[in-house]
């Protein structure tokens, strides 16, 4: 029973570092989702003095990917009262060109004010409407929301690795006269401390088969699937192959390498 309970500690704290890696790695996909259906629907409009063709618009910057015109037909209607033919005619002369600009990712606000600039350097450009305000709010929303979610994984795996790291002592400790008797017939560290490394290597497969059958589920669960669908993205929540083999060699390295650090502590202190 003590066995189990021993087992069953180790699993759960590999499982606890499995799970926060997979949880970021799914928020990380999925602001990268949002920002690019932001970047479809963000754009930047430009007021110039005269026509402009496309190819001199798109030369301006690399991120403008496509490059629209904004008829002020629309503007002239609600002025239109009583107006003449030929006076409308000549106040779409007069009026300035309006162009919106979509870009081809979401922009960080440094990169808003460079492409600001740039824009502004053509001589026929009088003013750019970035919508800075709300881009910036956004941006910030998004990097702050990942930034906690990056801050809690690292907690918990700094905790959990030293949960795990007394766990694997303890065990050292328990089976410390079998490993010193197997000394003094001169048996080489790796197999004096195979026990260890079993069990390590255990562990580190049930946590990763508990990891992949939970991910497993969660990805499949039509609740969770309908609130990224209600938000407007669609994220890979969890990759049988890609990220499966990535949870499996996250759980083995560590619990190999912690194994090894204590099996390297018990040789200095004989």
């Amino acid at each position: 029973m003590k066995s189990v309970r021993n087992h069953l500690s180790l699993v759960i704290a590999l499982f606890s570092i499995l799970f926060s890696l997979q949880v970021f790695i799914v928020v990380d996909r999925s602001i990268s989702a949002y920002k690019e259906n932001l970047a479809h629907s963000y754009s930047i409009i430009i007021v110039s003095q005269k026509r402009l063709d496309n190819e001199t618009i798109l030369g301006m910057n690399k991120m403008i990917s496509t490059v629209s015109e904004l008829t002020p037909d629309k503007i002239i209607q609600k002025l239109n009262d009583g107006m003449e033919s030929k006076n409308v005619e000549l106040l779409k002369l007069t009026l300035p060109k309006f162009y919106k600009l979509n870009l081809s990712h979401y922009p960080a606000p440094s990169e808003i004010k460079k492409l600001t600039k740039s824009l502004l350097e053509n001589t026929s450009v009088i003013k750019v409407e970035d919508f800075s305000s709300s881009h910036d709010t956004t941006y910030k929303l998004l990097l702050l929301f990942k930034n906690v979610i990056f801050v809690f994984s690292i907690v918990i795996f700094s905790v959990t690795t030293l949960l795990i790291f007394k766990e694997l002592r303890i065990w050292q400790f328990k089976h410390s006269e079998r490993m010193s008797i197997m000394a003094l017939f001169g048996a080489p560290i790796w197999l004096r401390s195979a026990v260890l490394f079993r069990l390590a290597i255990v562990d580190a497969l049930i946590s990763s088969l508990l990891a992949f059958i939970v991910f497993e589920y969660i990805s499949s669960n039509v609740w969770i699937l309908e609130q990224f669908t209600t938000i407007g993205i669609s994220v890979i929540l969890f990759d049988p192959v890609d990220d499966g083999l990535k949870l499996l060699g996250v759980a083995m390295a560590l619990s190999i390498i912690l194994a090894s650090l204590i099996v390297l502590g018990h040789k200095e202190e004989v």
